[in-house]
């Protein structure tokens, strides 16, 4: 794998983890600050604390949230990787099988290498197409609705 494709990987990785981790310090702040409140109001020892006390116990459950959002995210791309890539290697090692060669590693990398530029290819064509086909239909249904009338 190349270096650019890695970076792009990793970058998208923290990116989830990222806005995970954000979602998580949220929700569970707002359940931090909503027991320090019902704490407040309902238990005489805890209303006698000092207000950076109490601040720092929410802040404690929000980074709790974090933390475990955060990693959960990361986890579950990380199972996405694997199952992607253990997928993509099976079909390497039967296409390889196919044409009489020992899947080794580098006839698999070389697959892999050869997989993405045809996937790459395919993207493009189909990208190609599709705006003409855009161009194409509007002009059907203008005609359509033109004979209608």
């Amino acid at each position: 794998m190349n270096r650019v494709r890695r970076q792009e990987e990793v970058d998208r990785a923290y990116e989830i983890q990222a806005r995970a981790a954000v979602r998580g310090a949220a929700q569970y702040g707002a359940v931090g600050l909503g027991l320090a409140a019902i704490g407040h109001y309902s238990w005489p020892a805890f209303r006698k604390q000092t207000l950076p006390f109490k601040a720092f116990l929410v802040t404690i459950v929000s980074v709790f949230g974090l933390c475990i959002h955060a990693e959960n995210a990361l986890q579950a791309h990380e199972l996405e990787q694997r199952l992607r890539e253990n997928t993509i290697r099976r079909e390497a090692r039967m296409d390889l099988a196919r044409r009489g060669l020992v899947a080794t590693e580098t006839e698999i990398a070389k697959w892999k290498e050869e997989h993405f530029v045809r996937k790459q290819a395919e993207a493009e064509a189909r990208a190609r197409a599709e705006p003409s086909a855009a161009v194409e239909q509007p002009a059907t249904t203008v005609s359509a609705s033109a004979s209608e009338q």
